[in-house]
């Protein structure tokens, strides 16, 4: 056996089923066999309670243990056994000291199975990578959790250290509300370098909460919050901006932020003009990845980005802005492919076909919405207005087409067009 595989215990992927003691017993052979094992695989298995108080006795012993990796071990298992079985496992890494990896993602935990956990992530402050994605906590298992988190936090200020916590992966858990809670956690430790939360229905107050929490980890290297939502619609039927605008103010502070994953957080046109406004303050040097799809954003916001890239962005090699509003040959796309080029990303854009024609919203004067005829360029081949209930009142999207080498406009009136968007006229 190699060096480095007698520190790596694995029986990942093997489809095993183990209930009894008797089951684990020849595994647990071999692993304790291995004094100086650093990492423990054993996802894509099934362990039952007994199995897993067995297991926990052996790694309680394996102090110098550094990866944990227990994802995907609790399939087909009764959600009363599931807490049982968690208990025993996380106790027993309680107190290791080299424990800097836990990853508990794709066990079907819910609430109920936030509580074992709390002993090893308010305790053991060497963790700095705490991986729990798609484990169904909810709103009230993620408060549990992000408490436990902000107890390690203080235990870590108490005794005069920095705290450990760099990574944490905590996606598909409905945690709405509770993510009020993990901004504190997240500004309590301040070191956080990597933070995923897709999908985790968070809306706008919660958001902002996050994004103040995060403002207090200078170190941020990757935020990854998709499918969330920074705007919603106020009492008075407007777009509330708050979520993009906090977003505008603290993006300044991330000089090392490398990914930024912002799609189908609903931006909106205004949002996304922020937002890129903030990129093109320069402070964001260093980002590789920006991910905008499905935000509502329109051409006035390529435009933005397009100097931001041209000027301040040089290591960009992934921009992801489709099933957004726009034409793909758009001028403003158009000047992100050149801005890209020069500096050697030309193909980090991929392929932007899937950019819907421009969507153009006309407002009565009144403030409600009504259908209104409008001409938005000279365009020889015209669609009529396309009418559809919008609440109580109705309001027409107007979809403009332009044949192939038919009704192109002029560089004058793409100048002109470009102005009016610069203004917001449009």
């Amino acid at each position: 056996m190699a060096a480095e595989d007698s520190k790596v215990f694995s029986l990942a992927g093997q489809g095993l089923k183990l209930d009894t003691r008797a089951e684990m017993e020849p595994h647990l052979e071999r692993l304790r066999a291995m004094p100086d094992v650093e990492e423990v695989h054993l996802g894509g298995n099934t362990l039952g309670v007994e199995a897993c108080r067995a297991l926990a006795e052996v790694l309680e012993s394996k102090k110098t243990l550094k990866v944990a990796d227990l994802a995907d071990i609790f399939t087909g298992r009764l959600i009363s056994e599931i807490p049982l079985s968690l208990s025993a496992l996380c106790d027993a890494l309680s107190s290791h000291p080299s424990l800097h990896t836990i990853d508990l993602s794709d066990n079907a935990f819910g609430g109920r199975s936030a509580e074992p956990m709390v002993n090893l992530l308010a305790q053991n402050t060497a963790i700095s990578v705490l991986k729990l994605n798609n484990n169904g906590l909810g709103p009230a298992g993620g408060e549990i959790v992000a408490r436990a988190l902000l107890a390690s936090a203080e235990k870590s200020k108490a005794a005069g250290n920095r705290s450990n916590l760099q990574v944490v992966i905590c996606g598909r858990n409905r945690l709405e509300d509770s993510a009020k809670v993990w901004a504190e956690a997240y500004a309590a430790h301040g070191t956080l370098r990597e933070v995923t939360m897709q999908n985790d229905g968070i809306r706008m107050s919660a958001m902002l909460a996050l994004f103040r929490g995060l403002a207090q980890c200078p170190d941020l290297e990757l935020l990854d919050l998709q499918d969330n939502t920074l705007t919603e619609i106020n009492d008075s039927g407007a777009i509330d901006l708050s979520g993009p605008r906090l977003v505008a103010k603290v993006l300044p502070q991330w000089s090392k932020l490398k990914v930024l994953n912002l799609s189908d957080c609903v931006l909106k046109p205004r949002g996304g003009v922020l937002l890129a406004g903030a990129l093109a303050g320069g402070n964001n040097r260093q980002l590789q990845q920006l991910k905008l799809e499905n935000s509502e954003v329109d051409p006035r916001t390529y435009g933005i980005l397009a100097e931001a890239i041209s000027l301040h962005l040089p290591g960009l090699t992934l921009l992801e802005i489709n099933a957004n509003k726009g034409d793909p040959e758009h001028e403003s796309l158009q000047a992100i492919r050149v801005a890209l080029a020069a500096h050697g990303n030309e193909d980090a854009l991929g392929d932007a076909r899937r950019l819907p024609p421009v969507l153009v919203r006309h407002p009565h004067r009144n403030g409600c919405q009504r259908p209104r005829h409008h001409r938005e360029r000279d365009y020889k081949a015209r669609t009529s207005a396309r009418t559809r209930t919008c609440g109580v009142h109705r309001s027409s999207i107007v979809v403009r087409h332009t044949r192939e080498g038919e009704g192109r406009p002029s560089a004058e009136e793409r100048a002109r067009r470009a102005r009016r968007q610069a203004r917001g006229d449009l």
